[in-house]
């Protein structure tokens, strides 16, 4: 049995998490094969999610000393935690998965310090991934900057042209 001192580690690790991550999904995972298990670890991490399992316990009382509440009821059984600084990426793949392997079932999740439902999780993976949104802004922003470039560049054509027929003409 680990004395207070290591349990104590173990809760400031988990609060670290925490703390770095806006985004954290609770799973139980009973039922699932080690190949299973090896899969969604795999897929979590490719994605940058820390995924790990942890005594419910030492769970509680990182969340109680982060000022996390309404956790508790969620904190039953074997609890597996995804934390990732994109609130998406976890979500996401926690719930595909537990579509194809009904054995995995999302608790609840944390989404930048507030406690959220199993329905919350699942409309969030619904989200495209943070990169999809970074690259819909920087084209939703590059767009004008493409059609006024466009738009400069069309009396500069224009008066390219002319020159270049008055230039025939005077050679003529």
């Amino acid at each position: 049995m680990p004395n207070f001192e290591e349990k104590q580690i173990v809760v400031e690790d988990i609060k670290k998490k925490f703390k770095d991550s806006t985004g954290v999904v609770f799973a139980d995972y009973r039922g699932l094969t080690v190949a299973q298990d090896t899969k969604l670890r795999v897929e979590l991490r490719q994605a940058g999610v820390d995924y790990k399992v942890l005594k419910n316990t030492m769970i509680r009382r990182a969340a109680n000393e982060l000022g996390i509440e309404g956790l508790d009821s969620y904190l039953k059984g074997p609890t597996g935690v995804a934390f990732s600084q994109d609130p998406v990426a976890p979500a996401k793949i926690l719930v595909e998965f537990s579509k194809a392997n009904k054995a995995l079932e999302i608790k609840a999740g944390v989404l930048e310090g507030r406690v959220v439902t199993f329905e919350k999780v699942s409309q969030l993976a619904k989200l495209p991934s943070r990169e999809v949104l970074l690259s819909q802004v920087l084209a939703g922003i590059q767009a004008p900057l493409t059609g006024m470039a466009n738009v400069l560049q069309g009396p500069l054509r224009k008066l390219v042209y002319a020159l270049e027929e008055v230039r025939k003409q005077q050679e003529a």
